[in-house]
């Protein structure tokens, strides 16, 4: 019986939708987070009776065929780069996004990633890092003598001084952005990665080439929206269940079959 096996793919789909769920919920505070879904495609069919084959001798043909699906498949798993909410947190280095873009990260290996996580800090040395170290692009060190840090719009970063009236310009952040963002790689950590289907990186300045501008003293929050998500829970959860009484029904004409025999 192809319902045993078809009944089969829609609980394994199902299953795979809820675990995309509950990493978009688990991730509901995480900063910069954006929000993925699963998409299911159908899997191939069985032509028991071709469509447009003929019919008899005489050249009639069949108006419609004889196709038998065998279950379902997943296609992808789409994330989605809406803005989150923007949230004040009042820390200077704290900046957000407002439009598209990425921050360009340099890994301790030298590769090349991209964040909408904003929370930087100041390393050792003064420079301008991640939470977890990681140099922003490129590389801008304040001063120990510095009063007050300043990050406009266009992301020029701006201290005031001791004894100076003009604050020093110590650079500006960089911004990147994709003609495919979704087709980006996840690392963890809040971070993404270049591939063939992100297409390379469009470098510029913040606020000019259709890049978003800079907020500081702010964060951009996850765009995960819980009642979508407890919603799409309960859908993947019933879908679930309906499959797994389709199970139980086929075992049971196979029982009532065996039983004849």
């Amino acid at each position: 019986m192809k319902s045993l096996n078809i009944a089969a793919t829609g609980m394994m789909a199902q299953q795979l939708n809820v675990d995309v769920t509950s990493n978009n919920l688990a991730n509901l505070t995480t900063t910069g987070y954006k929000r993925q879904r699963a998409e299911f495609q159908d899997l191939m069919y069985q032509d028991m009776r071709r469509s447009g084959s003929n019919s008899s001798d005489s050249g009639t043909i069949v108006p419609t065929g004889i196709q038998v699906g065998l279950g379902v498949k997943t296609g992808a798993i789409y994330r989605n780069h809406i803005q989150g909410t923007i949230q004040q947190t009042s820390a200077p280095l704290d900046v957000a996004i407002q439009g598209r873009g990425f921050f360009v990260i340099q890994m301790p290996n030298g590769d090349t990633t991209y964040t909408r996580d904003g929370t930087f800090q100041l390393d050792a040395n003064g420079v301008i890092v991640t939470a977890d170290g990681y140099t922003v692009q490129p590389a801008i060190t304040v001063p120990n003598d510095a009063k007050s840090i300043s990050i406009n719009s266009s992301g020029e970063v701006q201290v005031t001084i001791d004894g100076q009236v003009t604050p020093s310009n110590l650079g500006q952040l960089e911004m990147a952005t994709f003609v495919n963002e979704p087709g980006l790689e996840a690392l963890g950590n809040n971070l993404y990665q270049e591939t063939v289907s992100s297409g390379a990186p469009l470098q510029g300045i913040a606020g000019l080439e259709g890049l978003g501008t800079i907020l500081q003293g702010y964060t951009e929050a996850s765009n995960v929206d819980p009642v979508k998500e407890i919603t799409q829970l309960i859908v993947a959860q019933r879908a679930y269940e309906m499959n797994s009484k389709v199970i139980s029904a086929s075992d049971q004409m196979l029982q009532a079959l065996t039983q004849s025999a």
